[in-house]
């Protein structure tokens, strides 16, 4: 189920269009797509199998279940899913050791938008074990409502976490503003009719229609989140 922390107060800025925001979190929030790809290889490795960076390229930014089953396939490992998604959570675990890098940016940013008292969802394709425990870094005081991968039927690349995240917060998809690093979540933004803003993490993202591309958090404020809504430069 989602999580309901009612840290900050959900109403609107006055005089913005924004009304939410809607941040992803590896990748995006903390740095921990290099911790994913470790566990992988590592509990492939033991499998007697060689992840190649080809199949990086596939599984980052996906779902647990869509990720290990494409190596399954892929490598013709002798594992169930359920088992090798057990494994991966594991090990990512250990690998984090109780403490997560936060990416260049993203501190400020929650702390801007927790000031400004913006609406603010944390949504990811993690499953909850894994976001409860980011999130004693990152710091849960910084999000009304979280969802995880495993508490929504249809994740990423399926509209239905940004879906949820805006009725959540009670919210319009077209006037909220995503923050995303992949182009899987790119498209769950984006089929969810929201405004996105992408930070290419490994995989390059290029603009398009209601998708601004920036290099760093560093770039993004509120000004810039709420202008990416407005249309205004």
């Amino acid at each position: 189920m989602t999580s309901i922390v009612p840290a900050l107060d959900t109403r609107t800025a006055e005089g913005s269009a924004l009304q939410a925001v809607l941040l992803d979190m590896d990748g995006t929030l903390v740095d921990t797509e290099g911790f994913w790809w470790q566990a992988e290889v590592g509990v492939f490795a033991e499998l007697g199998h060689v992840l190649g960076e080809e199949h990086r390229e596939v599984v980052i930014g996906g779902p647990m279940t869509r990720s290990a089953s494409y190596l399954i396939q892929a490598t013709g490992a002798d594992i169930a899913l359920p088992e090798l998604s057990l494994r991966l959570n594991n090990r990512f675990e250990e690998l984090v050791d109780g403490h997560v890098p936060l990416m260049p940016g993203a501190s400020r940013l929650l702390l801007e938008l927790a000031a400004h008292r913006v609406p603010t969802a944390l949504v990811s394709a993690s499953h909850r074990r894994i976001i409860d425990r980011v999130l004693k870094s990152v710091g849960q005081e910084h999000f009304a409502l979280t969802i995880a991968g495993d508490e929504v039927e249809r994740t990423k690349p399926h509209p239905d976490p940004y879906l949820l995240a805006a009725a959540g917060l009670g919210a319009e998809p077209a006037r909220c503003a995503v923050v995303e690093d992949t182009a899987t979540g790119v498209a769950a933004a984006e089929a969810a009719g929201c405004r996105v803003v992408a930070v290419p993490s490994v995989v390059p993202i290029e603009p398009a229609a209601g998708r601004t591309v920036v290099r760093s958090l560093e770039e993004v404020d509120l000004p810039f989140l709420r202008s990416i809504v407005t249309g205004t430069p």
